[in-house]
């Protein structure tokens, strides 16, 4: 067991950055404090600044500095072995780990790049290192273009020579592994190393393997014409266009970046033209060599069409171009976020996170961060998959979510609309979707159709609704999914991103109803600040709630948040805290507050309370003393829409917290609310609860049919 963990590798390019990502992400969901220490990097930061420092530093938004990170460079570590300082760069390097130490819960230390010359030396300073801050070993070997042969030895020589330093060696990642060989690796190495070495074998995958047409224009350089927006599209391979269209045509390959002198308008437009047609693999991007840009006519046709290509333009001939880009290595920058989400989803799929889990987690904090609450999101989504149908399914933001959510195999979805136009739409957007796990349903044309009119016209028509009326709504995608939660053909229903509240709802509302002893459906914000997860409610629904409603917000609040893992404190809000202040509104707060201690007095429970004295601990105890609640309420009860909706927003935009939600309290099943003004990771994040949510009504419907058999037994 142990607070730090060494990635090492003995060569450049094994993957050590994935293994880092993967690491970091799965430990900011355990412990609150984590830094990340690279002792030794390539270059002087004043020059270029360490990539991977970069990238772990800014996409999980760690608090350490820059400076902190790093020891020396490259060159430095070099002179100190040169001069036979070794003992005087060990200690520095010692001096600034155990400074992180001191403010960290656990500290992830990655080795040197073996990049240029002197990999011997590095090999040995990253043993020494390990050593010398006693941590325990992560290594990485690369199988990319090695025989099993080679493989098999290269992780036995890193494994030995680890070993014989008395290095604990918890885990063996072999990296880029042809998927033909994936098998034959794993059991031999199984059979020749110690059983408990967690063994991990990751296959080859281009999206991690090839570059982006931002790394290589960071290294070709040039001009961006066109595309700017395009410029994180994954390049598998590459052409010259420099024959004639027609055979041209015959070496366009998916995810292509064609290269060809600026004057050869014939092949732009057919490249163009290619990457939209639907009997073509998808263009990739697009460079214009011999200083040579295109002439004007063909400038002009290019501004008026959409969803455009990357077109660089360089002053270099294509032969020297060309060169460049066969030369260029991949990598995960900071702004990378496809590829970032993408290596720590692959690390997820293909390391044993559980055993690595138990050998390295000695700490989880009382307290619970965003990021370890989105990270519980996912572990709870994943252990039942559930079914979401997403009515949107025309909308970007829906298929890119929905991408995500099924390469990381978090749920299956069905996504509702025309499964022509959705399929022409996922291949401009270049989206890797599982059709295993999603499934397109057009509800005019479904053979669910009849059967569902008539079940809205038997639920409906004492409501005056024929069955003309029930044809025409189960045409909308609102009540046809809703239909569908409804039947129990998918689990829950998340919409919103184009239809109003009202839209999204009313279905809901209609037919699937609320749970026995419940008359008020509600809503939460889960507001995911700085050092903490608040519940808001309900700020999404009801306008002017009574006493009783407000009553009944906060208890179904308080039991949601409890279901989260937020250890329910209940403020119930107002202008004024305790007997301070008087009034029909304070009233209204106190006596509803009265109700959630009478109905449920196992919660704690304080109002009427302010805001501030709801947060924060110092105006908390000065204003009431003795409360349980004051300065460290995780479940605020706003008072009125007018109020909860207004500061759930004001917070999200001035601190920069994250808002998940509305998640709609009190149904049936689960149905929750997008807002028309929603991002991916809204959706994303929304999709997550709404499966949750659907986990918890299935162990409640087994428990009751087990409860029913036993009673009639």
């Amino acid at each position: 067991m142990t607070n730090t963990i060494f990635i090492a590798s003995a060569e450049s390019y094994s993957g050590k950055s994935l293994i880092a990502l993967g690491l970091m992400n799965m430990l900011l969901g355990k412990a609150q404090k984590i830094g990340y220490f690279k002792p030794i990097i390539n270059q002087d930061p004043r020059e270029k600044k360490d990539v991977h420092i970069q990238t772990i530093i800014e996409h999980f938004g760690l608090s350490i500095k820059f400076d902190e990170a790093y020891a020396y460079t490259r060159q430095e570590a070099m002179q100190h072995l040169e001069g036979e300082s070794q003992g005087e760069m060990i200690d520095t390097i010692i001096s600034k780990f155990k400074k992180l130490e001191d403010k960290y819960d656990f500290i992830v230390l990655e080795g040197s790049d073996f990049i240029g010359e002197g990999a011997a030396f590095e090999f040995e300073s990253n043993v020494l290192i390990a050593k010398n801050l006693s941590a325990p070993a992560i290594l990485v070997v690369s199988g990319e273009n090695k025989s099993t042969a080679q493989i098999i030895q290269a992780a036995l020589n890193i494994f030995h020579n680890f070993e014989t330093r008395e290095i604990q060696v918890l885990a063996i990642v072999v990296n880029k592994v042809n998927p033909e060989q994936v098998q034959d690796v794993d059991e031999l190495l199984k059979s020749q190393l110690p059983s408990d070495i967690i063994l991990s074998i990751i296959p080859a995958d281009k999206g991690l393997s090839s570059p982006t047409i931002k790394d290589i224009y960071d290294v070709i350089g040039g001009k961006i014409l066109f595309g700017q927006e395009h410029l994180s599209n994954q390049v598998d391979n590459f052409v010259t266009g420099a024959m004639q269209v027609p055979n041209f045509l015959n070496h366009i390959t998916e995810n292509v970046l064609i290269v060809t002198p600026g004057d050869r308008g014939d092949i732009i437009i057919c490249s163009l033209q290619a990457n939209l047609s639907s009997s073509y693999p998808k263009v990739a991007g697009i460079v214009l060599t011999a200083g040579s840009e295109p002439e004007e006519p063909i400038m002009r046709l290019i501004e008026g069409l959409q969803n455009v290509v990357p077109i660089i333009f360089v002053k270099t001939l294509t032969f020297q171009t060309i060169t460049q880009i066969a030369s260029i290595k991949p990598r995960i920058g900071p702004g990378d976020t496809k590829k970032i989400q993408l290596a720590i989803d692959t690390f997820n799929k293909y390391v044993n996170v559980l055993d690595l889990d138990k050998k390295i987690v000695t700490y989880e904090s009382e307290t619970i961060t965003p990021h370890m609450f989105q990270y519980k999101l996912k572990k709870w989504a994943k252990s039942q998959l559930k079914n979401i149908v997403l009515p949107e399914g025309n909308d970007e933001r829906i298929l890119r979510a929905a991408a995500r959510l099924t390469s990381q195999e978090i749920v299956n979805l069905t996504l509702l609309g025309n499964p022509a136009e959705i399929a022409a739409s996922i291949k401009r957007l270049g989206l890797n979707m599982d059709f295993s796990k999603v499934r397109i349903i057009d509800p005019a044309t479904s053979e669910y159709y009849e059967e569902y009119v008539e079940t809205l016209y038997e639920l409906r028509k004492d409501k005056n609704v024929t069955m003309e009326m029930a044809r025409d709504l189960m045409t909308d995608v609102s009540y046809f999914g809703t239909m569908m939660v409804f039947k129990g053909q998918v689990d829950g229903m998340v919409s919103g991103a184009t239809h109003t509240t009202q839209h999204t709802i009313r279905p809901a509302l209609q037919f699937v109803k609320t749970k026995p002893g419940i008359s008020t459906v509600s809503s939460v914000f889960f507001m995911c600040l700085e050092d903490r997860v608040s519940v808001f409610g309900d700020c999404a629904v009801n306008p002017n709630p009574t006493a009783e409603q407000l009553a009944e917000i906060a208890i179904s609040s308080a039991d949601t948040s409890k279901r989260f893992g937020i250890e329910p404190r209940i403020a119930m809000l107002s202008y004024s805290s305790g007997t301070s202040g008087s009034g029909e509104e304070v009233e209204k707060v106190r006596r509803a507050t009265e109700l959630v201690k009478a109905n449920r007095p196992d919660l704690k429970v304080e109002g009427p309370i302010q805001y501030d004295a709801a947060v924060d601990p110092i105006v908390g105890k000065q204003k009431l003393p003795n409360s349980q609640v004051a300065g460290q309420a995780s479940v605020l009860i706003f008072p009125d829409l007018n109020t909860g909706n207004n500061t759930y927003k004001a917070v999200q935009r001035e601190t920069g917290a994250l808002a998940i939600g509305p998640m709609l309290q009190g149904l049936n099943k689960p149905v929750n609310d997008l807002s028309r003004g929603c991002t991916v990771d809204d959706i994303f994040n929304t999709v997550l609860i709404t499966a949750i949510q659907s986990q918890e009504l299935s162990t409640l419907n087994h428990n009751q049919t087990n409860i029913n058999e036993h009673t009639s037994n």
